[in-house]
């Protein structure tokens, strides 16, 4: 049991490194809006938005080694006339990983411009541009036990006497960051509308290698985010809420796509209290570059999770929780465990001088 431990901690020691590259994602991305596109900065009913989420994951393998992840979020909107706005938001997150507390710490501003195209109140059409700016910290915690992917012995053991191939000369530094995004919404009447967005986050490919002596450059890929949803009527007081993000991160491929079923609870016009139950699939595809020992790289495509959600809004009050079921070949090191998550929003609202109704997120 020992052995079979430290052999799926090397693996997720070696896809770390080999996906180092990767953002931070939630499977509640309906409820991580600024982390998912700029565009969707004061898309909102109310006037301000507060957002928390925590997400924890590998921990039946990792233990107190897991991944953690936290993001809080504010935005608002800024009235433009009677029926155009902008939004205005910043957010700050932060995510920590294995016994070397590798980790990026990102606080960033975002702006949007959601502009009517069309429509009146109760049915409307709006396209919405963004853009946030960011300064992030990456960083690893000095450690005389750094075990490097060259020092695999390929039989799923560590051998520490095999020297390192190369020396870290930062183990904390900071960089700008670039993201752009669009988002076209529709209100189809009280009951239904949908949303579609793109989003290019890092556009700037800020370098991230931990090495300074200039012999290595790792630029952060572009993460390309497709995403959309909305709500569909069933009948009186029950609907479909579904929805899918799309994400591609250099060689890493995202697929998140399901539904989730929204009982309101009493008679509303505008549904401001309900509760939510759903089920998503998420799907991947990875990239493990090439070393010494294993001069091929390895490309896999895998089912990575199932994941059960529940939501509970209550007026300008929200709470959410998800728990992804591994599915993938690591289940066999996790018996089945992926992540946990927990998400919070709270909405100020108070009058508005324009009015438009927007999809709920």
């Amino acid at each position: 049991m020992a052995l079979r431990k430290s052999f799926f901690s090397l693996m997720f020691v070696l896809i770390g490194l080999g996906i180092s590259a990767q953002d931070i994602h939630f499977s509640q991305f309906y409820m991580s809006p600024l982390n998912t596109n700029p565009a969707l900065t004061g898309v909102m009913n109310c006037n301000t938005r507060l957002i928390g989420n925590y997400r924890n994951q590998w921990a039946g393998i990792l233990g107190g080694n897991a991944y953690n992840t936290y993001s809080v979020s504010y935005d608002q909107k800024v009235a433009v006339g009677r029926t155009d706005y902008f939004g205005i938001g910043g957010s700050l997150w932060a995510d920590v990983a294995g016994q070397l507390s590798f980790g990026t710490t990102q606080g960033r501003l975002s702006f949007a411009y959601s502009k009517k195209m069309g429509g009146y109140r109760d049915r409307s059409h709006y396209l919405s541009i963004g853009a946030d700016a960011a300064v992030s910290q990456r960083r690893i915690k000095q450690s005389a036990n750094q075990i490097w992917p060259e020092q695999h012995d390929g039989d799923g053991l560590q051998d520490p006497s095999i020297p390192p191939p190369s020396v870290i000369g930062d183990y904390d530094f900071i960089y700008a960051d670039l993201a752009l995004g669009l988002l076209w919404f529709s209100i189809l009447d009280k009951d239904n509308n949908f949303y579609g967005g793109i989003a290019l986050h890092h556009v700037n490919q800020p370098d991230v290698t931990f090495t300074t002596d200039g012999s290595t450059v790792e630029p952060l890929a572009s993460r390309f985010t497709l995403h959309g949803g909305g709500q569909v009527l069933i009948k009186r007081g029950t609907y479909f809420v579904p929805g899918i993000v799309f994400m591609r991160q250099g060689e890493q491929v995202e697929l998140n796509l399901g539904t989730s079923v929204r009982f309101a609870l009493g008679n509303q016009r505008v549904v401001t209290q309900s509760w939510d139950i759903g089920i998503w699939y998420r799907h991947g595809r990875g990239f493990i570059p090439g070393d010494a020992n294993v001069a091929d790289e390895v490309r896999f495509t895998h089912s990575d999770a199932l994941i059960f959600a529940t939501r509970f809004d209550y007026d300008q009050f929200g709470l959410g929780f998800s728990y992804d079921y591994n599915i993938s070949q690591l289940r066999q090191g996790a018996a089945g465990n992926g992540a946990f998550e927990f998400s919070i929003n709270y909405y100020i609202c108070g009058p508005e001088k324009r009015a438009v109704y927007c999809p709920r997120f």
